[in-house]
């Protein structure tokens, strides 16, 4: 069973968000790595850290978020997600 349009869109979402999370990880470590030499000892280190946490989190959820749809998806067409197998060809 093709996955239906509603879950054609979900995943295609899922993964602007997943992107769009690790891009803005990558912006965040940019912008602390230019203000860390600039301030010095008054960098706010654990505000840095608190919000890349953030951002993990989300990239954490749309993964998840992807494996259940997945699964969902490989059940509506009566398959098992855990014995399904890609080809390397």
């Amino acid at each position: 069973m093709a996955p239906t349009s509603a879950e054609s869109e979900a995943r295609k979402a899922l993964n602007r968000l997943r992107r769009a999370a690790e891009k803005a990880l990558r912006e965040l470590e940019s912008l602390e790595g230019s203000l860390r030499h600039a301030e010095g000892e008054e960098f706010p280190e654990e505000d840095y850290r608190a919000l890349a946490g953030k951002l993990e989190a989300v990239r954490d959820f749309t993964e998840e978020e992807g494996r259940r749809l997945q699964a969902k998806i490989l059940h509506g067409g009566g398959l098992e997600p855990g014995r399904v197998r890609r080809s390397s060809g």
